[in-house]
Formats: structure tokens, sequence, C-alpha cells
């Protein structure tokens, strides 16, 4: 143990009152993403809930050791270690400034009052929800052609309800993946979950949303090279969307690109470019004035255009088109199982 001079002693000190300032505002972004997307850390994957509470766990325990260990006012002070003490202190603060900015930038978005309203049951439909997924499952005759979907960044999955419910009301299954920290690429294994829960589904469609869409093209390109002992995939959904990679000569399932002339994200633009990575015959629904955040109910999104339409009037025909993409899969399959049987 080494006592510092009043100089030395100084740089403990302010690493000292730092801690305290970072771990105070850890508490303050956790109270800040819990009143502003609360119902998102309720209903999302328990990932980010978890994350919050290590956050106050930690902020709390930074906070309570400062308050036992107050700086000494003769000048001098302890500096446990000596000079390398301090660079460990140092270190940890800025583990701390980066964690919690983590925890304020996956702050998720929440769903909003449509997307809620779509979550109830009804003669329809009914919904069920558990960490990890929410199924919207036709209340009468199930088709056989399942649509699993993958949220965009950071998006709450119920945010996804209103647009996609018409698809179980027309007879499909869907599942709408909850994600780790609202991060498609972090749910690997959220579509052959989605398949061990509808076991009557044998034929799939996969979508997603923005980044959603991404990890889904992948998905939809695995399932192509998977050995054929479960339900293949027919079809790929794209809302806002494009892969990362040219699909375009091993991608054998139906592709239907749903995008917006305003957004800002996926600029039009961008979905124009993504032809090229697509297969021959892939189908482009452009919906007039609208935008990136109009794919979902969560509210506006940082970088997006300005919308020329209502939401009602963009997610009535985005719904429109997706419905007609997945009954035309379902009459194809109904059609070639009639002509094999003939």
């Amino acid at each position: 143990m080494t006592v510092g001079t009043t100089a030395g002693a100084g740089q403990p000190v302010r690493l000292t009152w730092a801690a305290r300032t970072v771990a105070a505002g850890g508490l303050a972004v956790v109270a800040w993403a819990c009143l502003t997307a609360g119902g998102a850390v309720l209903h999302g994957h328990p990932a980010y809930a978890v994350l919050l509470t290590l956050t106050v766990l930690g902020c709390a325990l930074v906070l309570v050791r400062g308050l036992r260990s107050r700086p000494a006012r003769t000048g001098r002070a302890v500096v446990p270690g000596g000079a390398p003490g301090v660079v460990v202190r140092a270190a940890l603060l800025l583990v701390g400034v980066v964690w919690i900015a983590a925890v304020a930038w996956l702050r998720p978005f929440a769903a909003t009052a449509p997307a809620l309203a779509a979550m109830a049951d009804d003669d329809r439909v009914t919904v069920t929800e558990s960490a990890t997924r929410v199924v919207l499952a036709p209340a009468g005759d199930a088709d056989g052609t399942a649509v699993f979907f993958r949220p965009g960044a950071k998006v709450e999955a119920r945010a996804y309800a209103a647009v996609l419910r018409p698809l179980a009301e027309a007879g499909h299954p869907v599942v709408i993946a909850k994600q780790p920290f609202a991060v498609a690429f972090l749910a690997g294994g959220a579509f052959d979950d989605a398949r061990a829960h509808v076991p009557g589904a044998d034929r799939w469609v996969v979508g997603g949303h923005s980044l959603g869409g991404v990890v889904a093209s992948s998905d939809a390109d695995d399932a192509d090279k998977a050995d054929g002992t479960a339900a293949p995939v027919v079809g790929l959904l794209l809302y806002a969307s494009y892969p990362a990679q040219d699909l375009s000569g091993s991608l054998t399932a139906a592709v239907e690109s749903v995008s917006a002339s305003r957004d800002g994200l996926a600029t039009p633009a961008k979905i124009d470019a993504s032809r090229a990575n697509l297969p021959p015959g892939s189908t482009f629904t452009v919906v007039d004035g609208a935008v990136h955040a109009f794919f979902g109910d969560h509210g506006p999104q940082p970088g997006d255009g300005t919308p020329a339409i209502t939401h009602d009037q963009a997610r009535t025909r985005i719904s429109a088109a997706s419905t007609r993409f997945v009954d035309d899969l379902s009459d194809h399959r109904t059609t070639t199982a009639h002509d094999a049987a003939g």
C-alpha cells in the first residue's frame, strides 16, 4: 500500500468521483429505458431485461462502495497498487462508460397501439406469446403454409402483429421471433425453433424487416441446402430489406420484396440494386409514399424519410401484398398436388 502526496492523490479522487457520476448515469439510463420502452422490456426477449438488471446491480455497487470510502479531507489519499491501480480503475471506468452507452443504444423500439390491439384473440386469430416468440394462429383450420418473421434491428416483436395478422386471418400460422437484444444476428436458431412449434406446417415462408430480412435471406438460402427432413422454405418475404450476399444462383424459393418509395434507410436505390442478388422472377412491390418505419408499429426511426401517406394506408397495402404472396404459394402447392393426383 502506497501513500500518495496531495498532488498524486488528486487523480484517484477524480476517478472516484467520475465512477460515481458514471454509476448515477447508468441508473438514469435504466430508468429512461424502462419509462420509455417498458412494454418492450417486459415482452421482449429476456436478454435486455437481464442487461438492465446487471447494470442496476453494478451501478448500485459502485455508489455504495463510494459512500463507504470517501476521499480523505487531509489532502492525502491511499492509492491501492499505486500507478498500476490507477490504470486499472481508469480502464474499468472506460468499460463502464461503454457498457452504459450500449444499454442506451440497445433500448428497443416499443410496439404502439395498432400492434398492441392486434395482439388480442378473436374468433379468427389466437395469439400466444413466450420469451422467444409471438405466434398468430388461425382460430379455424390452418393452411399448411406458415410464416416465420424476423423483426428489424432493435424493434420489439409485437410491433409487427398488426401488419402480419391478416396472414393468420387468411389461414397461415405466423411466428414472429423475439431476438436477443432485438438483433436478428443473435437469434441464429430462431427459425428451427419456429418449425418445432408449428408441427402442422409442411411449407414455410421466411421473412423479415430491414436487418431481420437480411438474416431471413440467409435462413431461406440455408434451407435450400437442408437434408430434406424438415418442411421446405418456399418463399422469402422482404420488408424494406435485401440480402447481404448474392442469392441469384442458389436460392430456389420465390421472393417478394415489399419496399417504400420514401424510405430513408433501405432507399429505393438500394432496393433496386438488390435485384441482381435475388433470383430471376423475384417480384418487387413498392408502397408509394411509405417510409421504413411503416412496416411495423413502433414509432419513427432516425434517418427515415418523410411519408406522403398515412401509416394505416401503408399497413393495409403491405399486408395485402404479403397475403397475396403467401396465398399464391399455397394455391401453387394445392394445384401441384391436384395435378400429381390426376
